[in-house]
């Protein structure tokens, strides 16, 4: 018997016992089904929150100035630790593993162009903020090194805070009045939802080059004077992350008199970390809903051989009599084994169809902020289909060996008596 007819007899024994069919073909589908889009549901998930995350900011450290906890050089514990303005130089220069040490200060500082005016958050830092706090230019231009070195007063506005200050015009070039100073607009920030923030949604405030600020918007009391709340730390690479953490927290630890080690000197919020943190949980999300796919693939695979099993036992008369007319051990042996795996690869292909099928879909509606939709991965592909090549020739063999094992003249009197 050839493939072609193999195939043939094959369909025609499945399209015979249809409902029976159906039930064992449904548990290869269905397991093919959830290990697919329970495994393209964690990976939209993962895949959101990582974009969720970097609008606030790109593999960041933020220092706070803190309280100290432990006695160092002879200073008294529960000193108050606050950055000073130029804190940021000495500490890159002593943390060869960090890429960046950025100062940030902020203002409240009331804010009008011609035609309306607020009340505003001004923020100053240097160039590289803007890549470094995810901060993507919609018109115009961030403010560069040269604004920076020449102390211009220049501008780049949040998207919300441009449309409360000039509306649907375009701001590039036009002048506004921070307290009674004029700047002139550089740029306009792209809009984005930020899923989080310690000073408010960057869309809302008004950005100026770090040097600018310290000279127009110093700090202000109860602050102390010639001093800013916190600093942005970028490692050079996530390998070095905890180095150049470390190698910063000496800097400012000599430079302010406490113990690198004392944890509560420094604030700290830490975008890696927490970035490390999401990916465990969803790794393991990931893990125990394959591993649910895993098991229902599993009982379809037993389904499988137990319909085979009942397949055997009805057609003994005819495996007596292809034996008895020189049918080998062998031919029986792959006759059993192809229709099982016809049965479990047709199941697989129409689970695998549906499934993807059904992420094509879902992705076409909206989705909010933390959930990229329904993403199948290629990984998750292959792992169904390994399994289910698996779960096909386990379920192939056992059923095949018994279909050998029929003795013909047994075979032909059992038929002849039942």
């Amino acid at each position: 018997m050839n493939f072609h007819d193999l195939l043939r007899d094959t369909l025609q024994t499945l399209w015979a016992h249809k409902l029976r069919t159906f039930l064992t073909m449904f548990g290869i589908t269905w397991g093919i089904i959830s290990i697919t889009v329970m495994v393209a549901a964690t990976e939209g998930l993962r895949v959101g929150l990582r974009r969720n995350n970097e609008t606030f900011g790109k593999d960041i450290i933020i220092f706070f100035g803190g309280r100290t906890s432990l006695q160092a050089g002879g200073a008294r514990a529960g000193r108050e630790v606050v950055w000073n303005e130029d804190d940021y130089l000495p500490a890159l220069d002593q943390s060869p593993a960090c890429r960046y040490v950025l100062p940030e200060m902020g203002n409240q500082v009331p804010v009008r162009s011609r035609s309306n005016s607020g009340d505003l958050l001004v923020v100053g830092s240097l160039p590289p903020f803007a890549s470094v706090r995810s901060i993507d230019v919609g018109e115009g231009r961030f403010y560069n090194a040269q604004d920076q070195s020449s102390v211009s007063r220049v501008a780049f506005l949040g998207s919300d805070a441009k449309k409360q200050l000039f509306g649907n015009r375009s701001a590039i070039g036009e002048t506004l009045w921070m307290g009674d100073i004029p700047y002139t607009v550089i740029g306009v920030m792209r809009p984005k939802n930020q899923n989080s923030y310690y000073d408010g949604q960057d869309v809302r405030k008004v950005f100026i080059p770090y040097s600018v600020m310290v000279r127009d918007f110093p700090a202000r009391p109860p602050a102390l004077p010639h001093t800013i709340e916190h600093m942005l730390i970028v490692p050079r690479s996530l390998d070095l992350h905890e180095a150049c953490e470390h190698e910063a927290r000496a800097a400012l630890g000599r430079i302010h008199h406490f113990d690198p080690s004392d944890k509560e000197a420094i604030g700290l919020w830490d975008t890696i970390k927490n970035a490390q943190a999401n990916a465990l949980i969803m790794d393991g999300m990931e893990y125990f809903l394959g591993a649910v796919g895993i098991i229902t693939l599993s009982l379809g695979g037993l389904g499988v051989m137990n319909v085979m099993l009942v397949a055997v036992r009805e057609r003994t008369r005819e495996i007596g009599v292809r034996k008895a007319l020189g049918a080998t051990r062998r031919a029986i042996v792959t006759q059993f084994f192809v229709e099982t795996l016809i049965i479990a690869f047709l199941s697989g292909g129409v689970g695998m169809t549906l499934a993807y099928g059904f992420c094509a879909l879902v992705d076409l509606l909206p989705m909010p902020d933390v959930f990229a939709g329904l993403l199948p991965t290629w990984q998750s592909g292959t792992l169904s289909f390994l399994l289910l090549a698996l779960i096909a020739v386990l379920s192939a063999l056992y059923p095949a060996r018994r279909a050998a094992a029929v003795d013909p003249i047994e075979a032909l009197r059992y038929e002849a008596g039942g």
